[in-house]
């Protein structure tokens, strides 16, 4: 018996579920043993690629234009009434798996994750997953629409971030109020978002049996091989080794920018009246250093991201109406990784075109198992993949070696990048303590006011060596300004622990380039086949959240600091 494919995931654009049903029928129809699992495991996993990709398009075109009333009522007709039932009978084919006892080669791991997707799956939860989509694009919405009236004429706020690299310290100092006084205008309705979210999320954990949404989402995460407990840890490692290393930083930068005080204006421009880095001026210039960094990191990469490039799964330039951040998407049926982002002509673009480029690669490189759970790898070794490219590229951003840069402006690149790798575990550790407190302490988080409070103090905890007074709203808003907090909840940490692996792997690099390179080649396509601590250990890593690891790395990135200031 053969289950009856949907058509493309393009002409499944537009469809209800009245279209889906006939094919999840067929599957939960079909007859499950010994004899038929290989064709069962086929089928199903066709069908679902076909799917993932046609709901992930729909996704990506609110994206592209948040503005675009058809994608927004396709994007509503999918999670409204698409979504939901198709999660009900996903759970009721991973239970026709996981009941027969029959485990397909390869899938331990992957029926790992079944299994307690099963034991969290509630009925009754489909509607609030649905609501939280739609909140979510809400605040998309919010964000992507916010501008600025500078000299005459409007900008995005991605676009006024580049004057925070002006080197007039009064022009920074008004493009940041300006900026300020703008999101303070959506302050009120952020904060109804966020109740609402926040309540809802509660909801959620409460129909599952969960204490709160701190304990449902680590499971809902799949956070298997490490607890709470190591991610304390982790928080007070970065409080012991990395609060004082940026305090050194900014003493550094105070120093060099000859102010009385460091402020928040001062943080970004480069501290010795430098103009800032611009790599490039268009995205198309973005591309094609991209290409020749990637074909110099690796042939192989390359010649992966070329395919990207020609058959357009590219959309890089910043502009009004387009959804903030960036991303990487995989469309499994194509089997080609998309990349979204917000380029304005800094180095910070060339950065996350590095780091979304490692997720392509690594979706490109897991895509050979037949079965798509075996492709979806622990979300914290994604990141080793993105930032680890970050990395392994750093050798290549001259333009003698395929990049952007004279060899000083390269060595000034990578400075940034190692101090900002410093920089970010501290702020990492503001967000995800944010989290933990907001989901761990009853109903404290539904008062925003509450949440302003907790955000500064972790603020004053972690981000030190700045003089914020005068900003105080500024730093109390600041949760608001992290997408992650409204639209994936706490998925952060895996930042920072992804980081601690990427350090590690770098500094494999310092030793053996092709080496390190090797391993992290051959981790990528693991997928999801072996466990996270496996995945860390093929890639020459170590699973870690303890000071002496975390100290081991912030030494060799001061070391290699203090090398390229040289140059």
């Amino acid at each position: 018996m053969t289950a009856k494919l949907p058509p493309t995931s393009l002409e499944m654009l537009d469809w209800g579920w009245e279209d889906y049903q006939p094919h999840v029928q067929a599957l939960l129809d079909f007859p499950l043993n010994a004899d038929t699992l290989t064709d069962f495991m086929d089928a199903w996993g066709a069908f679902e690629r076909i799917a993932e990709e046609a709901l992930s398009r729909i996704y990506v075109d609110t994206t592209l234009d948040t503005r675009d009333e058809r994608a927004k009522q396709r994007f509503l007709n999918a999670i409204q009434n698409v979504q939901p039932p198709l999660m009900e009978a996903n759970n009721a084919l991973r239970k026709k798996l996981v009941e027969s006892g029959l485990t397909p080669q390869n899938y331990d791991v992957p029926l790992r994750v079944m299994r307690k997707e099963i034991e969290m799956f509630r009925v009754e939860n489909l509607p609030l997953i649905t609501k939280l989509q739609e909140l979510g694009n809400t605040y998309d919405e919010i964000i992507s629409t916010q501008s600025v009236d500078w000299e005459g004429e409007s900008k995005t706020l991605a676009q006024m971030h580049v004057l925070q690299h002006d080197t007039d310290r009064a022009t920074r100092e008004r493009a940041f109020r300006a900026v300020h006084a703008r999101r303070l205008q959506d302050r009120d309705r952020l904060n109804a978002l966020w109740v609402e979210m926040f309540r809802t999320r509660q909801q959620v954990a409460k129909n599952a049996g969960y204490p709160n949404y701190y304990a449902y989402r680590w499971d809902e995460l799949g956070r298997f091989d490490y607890t709470p407990q190591d991610v304390t840890q982790f928080h007070e490692a970065i409080a012991q080794v990395i609060v004082p290393a940026v305090e050194r930083l900014n003493a550094k930068r105070k120093a060099a920018l000859g102010v009385e005080t460091l402020k928040q204006w001062d943080v970004y421009v480069d501290a010795h009246g430098r103009e800032p880095l611009k790599p490039f001026t268009t995205g198309a210039e973005l591309e094609e250093g991209s290409a020749r960094i990637f074909h110099a990191v690796s042939p192989e990469l390359g010649k992966l991201f070329d395919i990207m490039r020609h058959e357009n799964y590219l959309d890089l330039e910043n502009r009004v109406g387009k959804a903030p951040g960036g991303y990487q998407m995989t469309y499994p049926h194509v089997e080609r990784p998309f990349i979204f982002m917000n380029a304005v002509g800094l180095h910070d673009d060339v950065q996350t075109m590095l780091h979304e480029g490692g997720h392509a690669f690594h979706a490109f490189l897991s895509m050979g198992y037949r079965y798509p759970l075996q492709q979806h790898a622990p979300i914290e070794f994604c990141e080793v993949a993105s930032m680890s490219m970050e990395l392994l590229a750093q050798p290549y951003l001259t333009r003698e070696r395929g990049g952007f840069y004279t060899p000083q402006e390269a060595a000034r690149a990578s400075i940034e990048h190692l101090e900002n790798m410093l920089i970010f575990w501290a702020y990492m550790a503001v967000v995800d303590s944010f989290q933990q407190w907001a989901y761990t302490h009853g109903t404290d988080a539904e008062d925003p006011a509450n949440c302003d409070a907790a955000w500064t103090e972790l603020w004053h905890r972690f981000k030190r060596g700045v003089d914020y007074r005068g900003i105080e709203d500024w730093v109390a808003t600041g949760w608001h300004r992290k997408l992650h907090i409204f639209t994936v909840p706490l998925y952060y940490i895996e930042y920072g622990i992804a980081q601690l692996g990427a350090a590690q792997v770098w500094v494999n690099a310092q030793r053996d380039q092709a080496r390190a390179l090797e391993q992290y080649l051959e981790a990528l396509a693991l997928g999801n086949t072996v466990t996270l601590p496996q995945l860390f250990s093929t890639a020459g890593a170590k699973l870690a959240f303890d000071v002496d690891t975390l100290g081991r790395m912030t030494e060799a990135i001061e070391t290699a600091i203090a090398q390229l200031e040289q140059v």
